[in-house]
């Protein structure tokens, strides 16, 4: 008898017990979203995997209400050292960051190889026409200039002696309008601009991911928000990962393609197939570049900034919450 009126107070406290059990991102979601902060310095389409984990709401499957604010490279420095922002994708930023006094830490890329390309007025038909001619970069120590600065090299010309390479801030649309006005000769112009320039009959002298190595996107944040904040951290970088892999899934493309073309206000089916094209040539498979290539994106980063500073990868770079997302990610797939 006394086995008969327990068993229903049993059966139901097991079943209480096992519908309070949730994974940790959905435990996270349940609770209150945490409030966070992201500065973006530019409009490249690199950036869709941080979109993509935005509008699948991958951010709020880990409990983060994530604001994306879009801003200049100066801005975003300027913004994240006065801890206005908590993370920044403006990576160059970060790096000389490390020079500063200001300890931050690059938590993941996205893109592997550069997704621009070095875009020239029609009468410009090789490289070697650059020579004495004015190229746009953007802002001091931005990844436009860097990258313009390796490309004319390539090219076996010297910026500031052969080529004079002038700042013209962050934005692409910006450097592909002083190239339209004949204000410079030549720009280096990211996804979509050196599409729109394509079609526009300005010619393509390269496209930088065929030829360089160079890991760009993604975000980073403060030493301190790393040591008090771990748990926010990871959530952040597992989100991006889940992002990042639902963009290279081939399954999801149509999607991803639906993402791009409302985030970049694309109307143009065929240019946003172009667009996704030139994307996936350049994304870091799982996340993954190599220590070779974080140490040339610092040196490069370096020189256009006119630093003398050595300054490592251990110096700028955390990638433990990155492999530990990685492992679990893989281990549910």
């Amino acid at each position: 008898m006394p086995r008969r009126r327990y068993a229903p107070l049993l059966i139901c406290c097991l079943a209480l017990a096992s519908a309070s059990v949730v994974s940790p991102s959905k435990a996270s979601a349940q609770l209150s979203p945490k409030k966070v902060r992201m500065g973006i310095a530019a409009t490249s389409v690199g950036f869709l995997p941080i979109y993509a984990a935005y509008h699948r709401a991958f951010y709020k499957d880990e409990g983060i209400d994530l604001e994306i604010i879009l801003m200049s490279l100066p801005a975003a420095n300027n913004a994240f050292f006065k801890g206005e922002i908590d993370y920044s994708a403006g990576l160059t930023g970060l790096a000389l960051a490390a020079v500063r006094n200001y300890p931050a830490k690059i938590l993941i890329f996205t893109i592997a190889k550069p997704l621009q390309s070095f875009m020239s007025r029609k009468e410009i038909k090789e490289p070697r026409d650059l020579k004495g001619k004015k190229v746009a970069g953007s802002s001091p120590g931005g990844s436009a200039t860097i990258l313009a600065y390796q490309a004319l090299r390539y090219f076996g010309l010297e910026p500031g002696k052969d080529v004079q390479v002038l700042p013209m801030g962050g934005s692409g649309a910006g450097r592909l309008a002083v190239l339209e006005q004949g204000v410079v000769d030549a720009s280096l112009l990211s996804v979509p601009e050196n599409l729109i320039a394509l079609h526009k009959g300005y010619n393509e002298l390269i496209f930088l991911g065929d030829v360089v190595t160079f890991p760009q996107n993604g975000f980073g944040t403060s030493v301190a928000r790393i040591q008090q904040q771990p748990e926010e951290v990871y959530k952040m970088v597992r989100a991006t990962l889940r992002g990042l892999l639902f963009v290279t899934d081939e399954a999801n493309r149509d999607q991803a393609r639906d993402i791009m073309m409302k985030q970049w206000r694309v109307s143009d089916g065929k240019l946003a197939e172009e667009m996704l094209g030139y994307l996936k040539r350049g994304l870091a498979k799982d996340a993954v570049v190599t220590s070779e290539a974080v140490q040339y994106f610092i040196d490069l980063t370096r020189e256009s900034s006119n630093i003398a500073q050595p300054i490592s990868t251990a110096q700028i770079v955390d990638f433990t919450f990155l492999d530990k997302a990685r492992r679990e990610l893989r281990a549910s797939r």
